[in-house]
């Protein structure tokens, strides 16, 4: 199942069946998602880059992975229902952002933040007529 819509319906109908939605404050869901995302990052503490990169490879850091890639999801997803904001229009619109920000003529192989990206540009818009900037 890949449909996000279905996918929300199915965690909102486990929250009701259970009457936990008197739970899920717009703050509690925050707080719940940067929980379980600290768990996901958990997986990587002290671990090496090789050890990380090999987590899917072996089926107990797969299932690791997933579980908390899936508590993460499905935080998301009650956020987004408790709130109204739809995933997919919010994903594109900010989509749209960044390839503003990150234009590919400018940052294709780069990982500076888009800031210097910027400032990049404004040098080279600047005008130059050999003589110093006073």
């Amino acid at each position: 199942m890949n449909d996000l819509a279905e996918l929300a319906r199915r965690v909102c109908a486990f929250r009701d069946a259970r009457d936990w939605r008197q739970f899920h404050s717009l703050r509690s869901l925050i707080v719940s998602l940067n929980l379980e995302a600290a768990e996901l990052l958990e997986l990587t503490q002290w671990q090496t880059d090789e050890a990380i990169e090999a987590l899917p490879a072996s089926d107990a850091g797969r299932v690791a992975l997933a579980d908390e890639m899936a508590d993460v999801l499905m935080y998301l997803l009650l956020l987004a229902e408790v709130s109204g904001i739809s995933l997919g229009e919010a994903t594109l619109a900010k989509l749209a952002k960044n390839e503003l920000k990150y234009p590919v003529a400018r940052c294709r192989g780069r990982s500076e933040k888009y800031t210097l990206y910027r400032e990049d540009a404004e040098a080279s818009a600047a005008p130059t007529t050999g003589a110093p900037e006073t």
